[in-house]
């Protein structure tokens, strides 16, 4: 059997995963490898969850090239004799002109390299395996998917700042993320209710980045997110939505340098800064202490806030469906939002929202609320199926 690998690239962590190559992949193995440039580890499991390697490389030149082996041969064992016959990536930034996944060459990599300022904490580390990849199997192709891409087809005025003309020339706009999330739930959504995939949705994906996207007629037309995947939604350790004014108090009024505004906005706010507890909704709940619950009820208002927003760039609101880790495991996450969205005629199902149903909202509710899991994975795995392979449809 053919197999794809996905491959999710981290600043010192590789994410991978290995399906069979079909138009409904199915996943074969699942691995980590951390701890890069550091005290590297490398897990391998099956299908099921199942431990089936682990090691421990020699720390000394483990780069991200040397990780990209070390994937490639712990699953080579594990595939029956088939062979990976492509291999689709994360890529967070398609920067304003790639619109949807593609073939890459050498080319098309260095134009991504011109993304690096765009996205300084993931574009690097993403292109780093796939010059590895191309240098170690030249011929074996690899397809890019885009965290950017699936907001592309936003109207202009969705994606402009207030800001000189020149820097909105030069690529200052808003980009929005979590695109390949999006595309996989709106494909479910069709699967599942097309009726409903047609018509005007705001899909939430809540875990720990966070972040809403509204979508008329399946395509993108406004997002939380902007210039960065720190805009919007307040979220595990990310602020949000800021006034730029905090940033230039901050560096007035405590001498901070731009990495130390970076840390704070992105490491040090969201759930975790206001609750001073943790970042994860689960430990939150748990606590009960009065600063846990105000997070929770700072991370829900802002949800309502931009609801709003979103649903006025619509002109309605058909649909709401929930997605990531907090929307699909949160009952009361999910509660708290719909009850605060009853002006949009949301009508919550409370048994169907305890057991996470697909749908969750009241049959007279004016708008459909729904709990689709995400799963970015297969979305990168079937985009590689279908572009992976040459006009004769070979790989």
């Amino acid at each position: 059997m053919t197999s794809i690998a996905v491959v999710n690239a981290g600043s010192s962590s590789i994410k991978f995963a290995v399906f069979g190559a079909a138009s409904t992949p199915k996943l074969r193995l699942r691995g980590l490898i951390e701890g890069i440039g550091a005290t590297p580890r490398a897990s391998l499991s099956d299908a099921k969850g199942e431990t089936l390697l682990r090691e421990e490389p020699p720390p000394e030149g483990f780069d991200h090239a040397a990780a990209t082996q070390a994937m490639m041969r712990m699953a080579a064992p594990w595939l029956d004799g088939g062979d990976i016959v492509a291999v689709g990536h994360r890529v967070v930034h398609g920067g304003p002109e790639f619109s949807a996944p593609l073939r890459l060459t050498p080319v098309i990599v260095d134009r991504l390299m011109t993304f690096i300022p765009l996205a300084p904490l993931h574009q690097p580390h993403n292109l780093a395996v796939i010059r590895a990849m191309f240098a170690a199997y030249p011929d074996l192709p690899q397809i890019a998917c885009f965290d950017t891409a699936f907001h592309r087809s936003q109207p202009q005025i969705a994606q402009a700042f207030a800001i000189p003309r020149k820097y909105s020339e030069e690529g200052v706009r808003r980009y929005g993320f979590h695109g390949i999330s999006y595309q996989y739930v709106v494909r479910r959504l069709k699967e599942a209710a097309p009726d409903l995939a047609m018509g005007r949705v705001i899909v939430g994906h809540l875990g720990n980045g966070a972040s809403l996207c509204a979508v008329s007629a399946g395509r993108s037309v406004a997002s939380t997110m902007g210039f960065t995947a720190v805009d919007g939604l307040m979220m595990g350790t990310r602020c949000g939505a800021l006034d730029p004014g905090v940033l230039i108090y901050m560096m007035d009024q405590y001498r901070m340098g731009a990495r130390d505004l970076e840390d704070l906005i992105y490491r040090q706010s969201g759930l975790l800064g206001v609750s001073g507890l943790s970042s994860d909704m689960r430990s939150l709940r748990a606590a009960g202490a009065p600063e846990a619950k105000e997070a929770i009820a700072l991370f829900v208002y802002r949800i309502l806030r931009e609801i709003g927003s979103l649903a006025a760039a619509l002109g309605g609101l058909d649909t709401l469906v929930f997605t990531g880790g907090i929307g699909e495991n949160d009952q009361e996450t999910r509660a708290a939002v719909a009850a605060g969205c009853a002006w949009l005629g949301v009508s919550l199902d409370d048994e169907a929202n305890r057991r996470h149903a697909l749908r969750i909202s009241t049959e007279g509710s004016a708008v459909a609320v729904l709990v689709i899991p995400t799963d970015e994975e297969v979305e990168i795995a079937r985009s590689a199926w279908e572009f992976g392979r040459d006009a004769a449809g070979r790989y």
